[in-house]
């Protein structure tokens, strides 16, 4: 479908696909090999199995995590010049109910959905990839515009419009073109793919440097935040004369903190239910490096790369 939008704005995508079902990063380190060895790619779109991401944090840095670094490493030692483009995709309708008895957040489509768009810009944003945020803009269409529905009737896999607005997200972030200007609607009416073109623009042309496609010319903070679309963000820094990591949270309690390596070993745990403005918690027995921090309250999950010590 990404080919036929681009064909309609005179553009040529050329493709190959490797997307056995149920197939996990760790899965295509070895299956996906042959396809990028090949070289040559302009672009490798890379999407983990749909649960696996959502999952509890240490479980995700260590089935997930390190093969998303390995398929990067992999792709750019054959292909130079190629663009890494993380899939994000989308909460199920109404979350995952089979694995929300052993995690919780999974149990609404808000808290697994998070959760996956957490994930995926945290993989993104450490490999020096872009992201196609499919999910997204499943998001802001089921907010806006509840008529239309994207899903199939397994409440997982899309249907013809979630489909289209996927494609939509790519053709975007691919060519970088005003996703208003295509003309290909499948077998979809107009009023419904114009809305999907739209919010598309909105969400993906307008912000492409939210997803990494153009730099961004703001300048950071020594650690970098990826959040949800929780309203409770909290603020997270590292108190280097003190050797603690300071946390300021907005309005949910009670909340945890975990530090991992970015191996997926856990390195320290802290749960509060108080209602402090600042929170801190001593690190000084960490050594000086690159971790992960994961911040979990009933609002939803943060995840942020934190930096111990000198960068």
């Amino acid at each position: 479908m990404v080919s036929k939008m681009s064909m309609s704005t005179n553009d040529t995508i050329v493709y190959q696909s490797h997307t056995p079902g149920g197939c996990t990063f760790q899965m295509h380190v070895s299956g996906a090999a042959s396809y990028i060895q090949q070289g040559g790619w302009d672009y490798v779109v890379l999407q983990e199995q749909s649960q696996l991401p959502s999952f509890p944090i240490g479980q995700f840095m260590s089935e997930s995590y390190p093969y998303a670094q390995q398929l990067c490493e992999m792709i750019r030692q054959y292909n130079d010049s190629a663009n890494i483009v993380f899939y994000m995709t989308w909460g199920r309708k109404n979350g995952d109910q089979l694995n929300a008895q052993y995690y919780p957040p999974l149990g609404t489509y808000e808290g697994m959905d998070s959760l996956l768009y957490a994930r995926y810009m945290m993989m993104a944003e450490d490999n020096n990839a872009w992201v196609s945020p499919v999910g997204y803009v499943w998001h802001y269409i089921r907010d806006h515009y509840p008529d239309i529905e994207l899903y199939s009737s397994d409440e997982s896999h899309p249907s013809l419009i979630g489909t289209y607005a996927a494609a939509c997200c790519f053709y975007t972030v691919l060519l970088q073109k005003n996703p208003q200007d295509i003309s290909f609607t499948s077998s979809l009416s107009t009023d419904i793919t114009d809305i999907v073109k739209d919010v598309t623009k909105i969400l993906v042309y307008d912000s492409l440097a939210k997803w990494f496609v153009i730099p961004d010319t703001i300048e950071t903070g020594d650690s970098t935040s990826v959040q949800n679309y929780t309203t409770d963000t909290p603020q997270i820094w590292y108190n280097s004369s003190a050797q603690t990591v300071d946390v300021q949270t907005v309005n949910s309690y009670p909340f945890t903190v975990s530090i991992y390596s970015t191996q997926g070993q856990l390195i320290s745990y802290y749960s509060r239910e108080g209602e402090e403005a600042v929170y801190h918690f001593p690190v000084g027995n960490i050594s000086d490096g690159i971790y992960i921090i994961n911040y979990q309250s009933a609002s939803g999950t943060y995840s942020r790369k934190l930096y111990l010590g000198k960068k």
